[in-house]
């Protein structure tokens, strides 16, 4: 626990400090912002999509079999039946009202619903083929523009949590490695799709023995200067070696050594290889 400060001018010695931090993070936020062209977007989008669902339509509405939440769109965002919450961040009513605000019509029957209507995986399934499915597969199949611009805003916006969660003597580096892989289309595309896939790192609940897996960690591994494939390539490295880390970390009841060999197979493809 931080000690306090003994006089009210040491205090407001920290109050400027603190808003230093402050104002240096949101310009970083604004330096490095991620803003493709539409082409890009859809183009992260299909890839995502792929990631997640194999580029499916039945992939779009999913329930992992262990997990206590539907996962749905191309990035899988999650949703939690009422009554129910996890440690992992609720993203899919996010999406809905930045749909919402970019004036997309819903279904009506998702335009007051913010819990997941389905209760447990086996009520889930047994929607599969019912009216309600159908019409939210349509819906995610006609808004993938908008789910890959949902994902890159959420980029946009995490700079800023990782460095305020970042240790201070951590934050340079972190700034730097981001800014590494902003500077290419494919760089991009790593970042948005791992942060929408594993989360900024930034969440106490999102740890195990109190190491994360976010993008946070996979940054603060990073030590690199170059940009380009190179950076690419050490992101790739990282990233698995934070996964690798986490299921070791990870409770024996999850289970989670049978997803490792997807995982990094999946951040293998940000260094361009399979």
């Amino acid at each position: 626990m931080d000690k306090r400060w003994p006089s009210i001018q040491q205090a407001g010695f920290a109050s400027c400090i603190l808003a230093f931090s402050l104002s240096a993070t949101v310009w970083a936020q604004m330096h490095y912002a991620i803003n493709p062209s539409n082409t890009e977007a859809l183009w992260i989008g299909k890839k995502i999509w792929q990631n997640e669902c194999h580029g499916s339509i039945t992939g779009l509405t999913s329930w992992n079999e262990g997990e206590n939440f539907a996962s749905l769109g191309i990035g899988h965002f999650i949703w939690y039946p009422k009554g129910v919450r996890g440690p992992f961040e609720e993203s899919f009513p996010k999406f809905l009202n930045f749909a919402a605000e970019k004036h997309t019509s819903l279904p009506p029957w998702l335009v007051n619903t913010q819990a997941c209507p389905w209760n447990s995986r086996p009520e889930f399934l047994r929607a599969q083929n019912s009216g309600q499915m159908n019409e939210l597969r349509r819906f995610l199949a006609h808004t993938v523009h908008l789910q890959a611009e949902f994902m890159i805003v959420r980029l946009q916006n995490s700079l800023s949590k990782m460095l305020q969660e970042a240790a201070p003597s951590d934050r340079a580096n972190v700034e730097e490695q981001f800014a590494r892989l902003a500077s290419t289309a494919n760089g991009r595309y790593a970042l948005v799709d791992y942060v929408n896939f594993k989360g900024e790192g930034v969440l106490p609940t999102e740890r195990y023995h109190d190491q994360g897996w976010g993008l946070l960690q996979v940054l603060e591994e990073m030590h690199g200067t170059g940009n380009g494939a190179s950076a690419e390539r050490e992101f790739s490295r990282s990233a698995t070696a934070v996964l690798t880390r986490r299921v070791q970390n990870s409770p024996p009841g999850r289970k989670e050594s049978r997803w490792l060999p997807g995982w990094i197979n999946r951040v293998k493809g940000y260094s361009g290889n399979s």
